[in-house]
């Protein structure tokens, strides 16, 4: 159902239209995922959130972790935040290095937008998420830090459903044999556009993030 075009089609008419034309989800191969995990280097931080994913309102609570894709002449970072409260990205940054520089960057224009809004962000191990630079922004902002236990990654699943879903729905049924890193750049940031201002999800009332945070903001 999209209350945005004006069209309503129930659950049951969509699974019978796919087992009609023969579609099916695309299931890629098993691959080791990205691990930035380099040692206890900073003090133990507490799981505050739990798994505990669903908020009832806007930039109180936020997860991030880091992806990547391999193209044909190297790899890409994706560093998003995304909000528990609409499952979408309030901001990202996109890169070729995983480094500090791209999970501070985001740090920085997601205070650029939420202000001191002392927000709860959780985060797996990773080093970017206990290193100075990153857990001083994080204290001049006033925000608060959540980290998931040592490889439970269940513990940051709803970040890893965010993946999930960009790898199926962008990645992996396209063909990016002959596309340079920097053009993959170019169309995932086009992607992620779509998905925080038109995509909609059953979750938030057939609405898209964009959206669901708008009617929030008019009450």
């Amino acid at each position: 159902m999209s209350k945005s075009y004006g069209i309503v089609i129930s659950e049951k008419v969509i699974i019978r239209l796919i087992k009609e034309e023969k579609l099916f989800v695309y299931m890629p191969k098993t691959k080791l995922k990205y691990s930035s995990y380099k040692g206890e280097i900073s003090p133990q931080v507490e799981n505050i959130v739990n798994r505990k994913f669903i908020e009832n309102k806007p930039y109180k609570q936020a997860l991030t972790d880091i992806t990547e894709f391999a193209l044909k002449d190297g790899k890409v970072y994706l560093s998003p935040f995304i909000d528990c409260f609409d499952d979408s990205p309030i901001t990202w940054r996109i890169g070729k290095s995983p480094n500090s520089e791209l999970t501070n960057k985001m740090l920085k224009e997601t205070h650029e937008i939420i202000g001191n809004s002392g927000i709860l962000i959780h985060s797996d191990r990773g080093f970017h998420y206990r290193i100075d630079s990153w857990i001083k922004l994080m204290e001049q902002y006033g925000y608060k830090r959540s980290m998931s236990r040592k490889g439970c990654f269940p513990d940051n699943s709803m970040c890893e459903g965010f993946f999930g879903t960009i790898k199926n729905e962008f990645f992996y049924p396209n063909n990016w044999k002959h596309t340079t890193c920097d053009d993959f750049i170019t169309e995932l940031e086009k992607y992620l556009n779509w998905f925080k201002n038109k995509r909609i999800k059953k979750r938030l009332g057939y609405l898209s993030p964009k959206e669901i945070v708008l009617n929030y903001n008019q009450y």
